[in-house]
């Protein structure tokens, strides 16, 4: 029997059970089990070493044992985790020329082992992610600090090569890489964390829950950890049941097998919005859905073949397909409740016309079987996503219909989200650029700082430039608002990335994301922030 096949019957088996009595006691119904927290997830991870991230699974699984200097809250304002107070200009953390931060660790917090967590860890964790024979996704913000002392074990300070204004929410923080900081005792003893024990068995942590086990391509088990420094975890255990087929997710949390579908796409709104017994929770995030062009790639290196590309996707469509209304279209990458937002900026209209002339300006003329040619040689891109993924297997092909009205042939590839978003080292099919469109998503931090996906510097492997797009205007304007610590200032800046975004068409931004997190009602205490779920894992109860 196979897992998804197993997975529906126990779902259909438990529904009998639970219509026969759903009553209501200690304010729980009688299908919850008490301080369990069954979740669903869609992919298995290729390891659990919060320092290899590279998805917002991963990050889940790591924020749930391990934790961050600076976290953020429901509305993403900064609240300190091992830093005891949040660096500001106003309290002295953050010196009077913006190069210098100070951390000052909380004295409490302690690894699963009862070794303290100290500055020693921090400035480890650093050196592990600059370190160029860990296969980490991005080093971007930590590639701006040109030192790190510790004048104490409880003080860390931080010295940049230059100004960075997002540097506080990017430093073991909710950037749009949130790392969190890893045991050094347990850790430095390798020359590099890529294949290592720890990563199948991390036995030492610090976060609300420990590691328990780890039936690969089933389930992760996490424990609680009594000695939180935040306090004793409501919840005993959570279950992270490896799901990949949505539908299989719906049918678990309508028979409540699971109490929680992690990051459910909007594919599945109907049929979880008609749940008893459910609730949906949506909040705005700094994220968004995405085409991506790999300017590196032959046919995608004339600005006009990527323009005419945007003119041919019918966004309209796709979001009145895929959103069922829930999502806003997006023009550029930072969503319209953000104080970076640039009003001025509009999408390309569908336009089909206009996306054949501007191919014939581009030399391409009509060929074969409608698709256009040049040189005798067929206009056809590999179009990538995730396969778990069941709003952008649909998406998919609305875009490979659309692209084929003007004259373009998108040959589609469905890969894991394991193998798709992968670092480089581990085969990764965007870090090593084997794409001409990827459909994918983004989820950014809780500062607008966009410069890891469009600064020169940050080609992969080793950054998030997926598009391989280098421009020195673009760098020029993301400078301005990286040194800059005045938000007058960084507004105008990101006013120009935005145009330029337009202009240069390195990436199509479908619509702008809301987090859809459909969750038991037993479930109590769950408050995401922009960024990440987990933040105040400790407070759940179920």
């Amino acid at each position: 029997m196979t897992r998804a096949v197993a997975l529906a019957a126990l779902a259909a088996s438990l529904a009998g059970c639970t219509r026969a009595g759903g009553g209501v006691a200690n304010g729980r119904h009688s299908w919850t089990q008490p301080e369990v927290l069954r979740v669903a997830i869609q992919q298995d991870l290729k390891n659990l070493n919060p320092l290899l991230n590279s998805n917002t699974t991963d990050v889940l699984v790591a924020s749930l044992m391990f934790e961050p200097l600076i976290s953020a809250n429901d509305r993403g304002q900064d609240v300190p985790m091992l830093a005891a107070v949040v660096p500001t200009m106003a309290n002295g953390g953050i010196s009077k020329n913006g190069l210098t931060i100070t951390y000052h660790l909380r004295h409490n917090a302690y690894w699963t082992d009862g070794v303290p967590v100290t500055s020693r860890d921090v400035k480890w964790s650093w050196q592990a992610i600059m370190n160029p024979n860990n296969n980490v996704i991005s080093r971007h913000g930590y590639d701006e600090v040109r030192s790190v002392d510790t004048p104490d074990r409880y003080t860390v300070v931080v010295h940049l090569k230059e100004r960075f204004s997002p540097f506080v929410d990017t430093f073991f923080a909710p950037s749009d890489q949130p790392y969190p900081v890893a045991p050094a005792h347990v850790l430095d003893k390798y020359p590099n964390i890529n294949e290592i024990p720890f990563n199948n068995d991390p036995n030492v942590s610090d976060g609300p829950f420990r590691f328990g086990a780890w039936s690969h391509g089933d389930h992760i088990t996490l424990l609680a950890n009594d000695r939180f420094f935040m306090g004793k975890p409501h919840l005993r255990r959570i279950v992270l049941h490896i799901v990949p087929d949505e539908n299989t997710s719906v049918n678990l949390l309508g028979s409540h097998a699971v109490d929680w579908i992690f990051q459910a796409s909007i594919e599945t709104y109907p049929q979880v919005s008609r749940l008893p017994d459910v609730r949906d929770v949506w909040m705005n995030v700094n994220g968004y859905e995405d085409i991506q062009l790999n300017d590196a790639r032959p046919f995608l290196r004339d600005v006009r073949v990527r323009r005419a590309i945007a003119y041919a996707i019918n966004k309209q469509q796709l979001i009145a397909t895929l959103t069922y209304g829930q999502e806003h279209e997006a023009t550029e990458d930072i969503p319209d409740w953000m104080w970076a937002f640039n009003p001025n900026v509009r999408s390309y209209p569908y336009d089909v016309a206009k996306a054949r002339s501007l191919l014939e300006q581009a030399g391409w003329r009509p060929g074969r079987n409608g698709i256009m040619e040049k040189n005798g040689k067929p206009l056809v891109l590999t179009e990538v996503t995730d396969n778990s993924n069941v709003t952008r297997r649909k998406e998919s092909i609305i875009v490979q219909n659309d692209l084929r009205s003007a004259g373009i042939e998108a040959q589609l590839h469905y890969y894991a989200g394991d193998v798709l978003f992968a670092p480089a080292g581990e085969d990764g099919i965007l870090q090593l650029g084997r794409f001409d469109l990827s459909l994918a998503g983004w989820f950014s931090g809780i500062d607008p700082d966009d410069s890891s996906q469009y600064m020169c510097k940050n080609f992969p492997p080793g950054g998030y430039n997926y598009d391989r797009y280098c421009s020195a205007a673009m760098d020029a304007a993301e400078k301005d608002a990286l040194t800059h610590f005045d938000r007058a200032a960084r507004k105008a800046a990101y006013a120009r990335t935005q145009q330029l975004l337009h202009d240069d068409m390195p990436e199509i931004f479908v619509f702008w994301y809301r987090y859809q997190e459909p969750i038991s009602v037993d479930f109590k205490g769950f408050d995401p922030n922009p960024v990440e779920e987990a933040w105040n894992a400790w407070q759940w109860s179920i």
